[in-house]
């Protein structure tokens, strides 16, 4: 019964010294692995970072831009409304000048030249804040700026060209702040040619 009981704790001691083995093994893997995923850590961290920072810097330069556009263009929607009064002097000045019961009226030409005085102040406010009038007439017909409200026949013009200006456009700086309404050349049926 002893060697039995010795060969039982012999196979005991070799059991746990295999366990052990084992269990060193297992926490070398395990070491390693840890190792392993601290290392993906530190990566997904500092990939994360960088995207962060990144983006906090796109972030950055659009405000910038913005705020560079909103300085420069904050006025756009004041200055689209307030081309209407420039229209309706050119408008008051077309109508005075036609009507009858004015022609006979000897102060008509001082009103009239005070109504061109207070246009010609405007107009020099307008270049002041980068607004000005669109050159349209004998130029090639261009979709960004002309909006075009009629064909007019025209033998002496290409095909293409403005001819006549309804109503004058005007840019702001570099961007359109209302198209130029105008009449197009479309060239002149022959006598043979079917309309």
């Amino acid at each position: 019964m002893i060697k039995s009981e010795k060969n039982k704790q012999e196979k005991s001691s070799t059991e746990d010294k295999s366990k052990i083995k084992k269990n060193e093994e297992t926490e070398k893997i395990s070491d390693s692995l840890k190792k392993e995923t601290v290392e993906e850590k530190l990566n997904n961290v500092q990939e994360k970072l960088l995207r962060t920072l990144a983006e906090m810097e796109n972030q950055r330069r659009r405000f910038e831009k913005e705020k560079k556009e909103a300085f420069e263009f904050g006025g756009f929607n004041f200055a689209a409304e307030s081309l209407s009064l420039i229209d309706n002097i050119d408008r008051a000045v077309v109508s005075f000048k036609n009507d009858e019961n004015f022609k006979d009226n000897k102060d008509i030409n001082k009103i009239i030249d005070g109504i061109e005085v207070i246009k010609k102040d405007l107009i020099s406010i307008f270049k002041k804040n980068g607004i000005e009038a669109i050159d349209c007439i004998n130029k090639k017909f261009d979709p960004n700026f002309h909006q075009a409200m009629l064909e007019v026949e025209n033998s002496n013009k290409e095909p293409g060209t403005v001819v006549q200006e309804i109503q004058k456009g005007y840019m702001m700086k570099d961007r359109l702040l209302r198209p130029s309404l105008v009449g197009v050349a479309k060239k002149t049926p022959e006598k043979g040619e079917k309309k």
